[in-house]
């Protein structure tokens, strides 16, 4: 079977050379780049299925590494970084990142994280056997992972798509931040609310957004998100 193959992205070599030890006595196979350009190659070349990446770096820092991976890549991405400031870590989110770590880090944290995203990319299950959704004019297809809104389909991420899908299964009922984002990212993440709400707006940006469209997901303050209950 083929080992996860992690890529770290950092010009530290101290950091490369820990987290190498770490994760390889942890059990994924791991490739390293000291800089935005190396990353790049890299990720044509080894295809890895997670990337570790640095922010602070010379030349293509790691924003502007993530910006480009997402042009033509879908692989989840955990930012690691000593900027812990909220502006970056919207910024990262909002270019693509799945989580942003703050350095000096926790490394068994580290792992824990890394795990939820692998949960994240297994299979989905099958708790409700419903395949198609009507909600406005937004029409979820669960079963073929697409969605139409305003008579255009609209191309989401994983982890909109699960957490459109989440909220879309138990449409009329109030979801809490932490029952979120425990469904979507993993118990690890129950506090992680400004994680949560970058998603949502990115989500709403997308499928509320446009000709024919409109709101679909509602803001309980200080409590959670829901949508309205289809007509039978």
């Amino acid at each position: 079977m083929k080992q996860f193959r992690v890529l770290i992205v950092d010009d530290e070599p101290r950091i490369i050379k820990f987290l190498n030890l770490k994760l390889k006595s942890s059990g994924y196979d791991v490739i390293s780049a000291r800089n935005g350009a190396e990353a790049l190659a890299l990720m044509r070349q080894e295809e890895p299925d997670l990337l570790i990446l640095d922010v602070v770096m010379p030349g293509i820092d790691g924003f502007e590494t993530l910006r480009q991976i997402r042009s033509f890549s879908a692989v989840p991405v955990v930012i690691l970084s000593a900027r812990e400031t909220n502006v970056d870590k919207v910024k990262g989110l909002d270019l693509g990142a799945d989580d942003y770590l703050a350095k000096p880090f926790n490394p068994d944290e580290l792992i824990a994280r890394i795990e939820a995203v692998r949960r994240r990319l297994a299979p989905e299950d099958t708790r409700k056997n419903i395949d198609r959704i009507t909600l406005g004019n937004v029409t979820i297809n669960l079963k073929n992972h697409i969605v139409v809104a305003g008579g255009k389909e609209i191309a989401l991420t994983r982890i909109e798509w699960l957490l459109l899908a989440e909220l879309a299964r138990n449409a009329g009922k109030l979801m809490l931040y932490g029952d979120l984002l425990t469904r979507v990212w993993g118990p690890e993440y129950r506090d992680d609310v400004q994680i949560l709400r970058t998603w949502v707006s990115r989500l709403r940006h997308k499928i509320e957004k446009g000709p024919g469209r409109q709101a679909l997901i509602h803001t309980v303050p200080k409590t959670g998100y829901m949508i309205d209950q289809p007509p039978a």
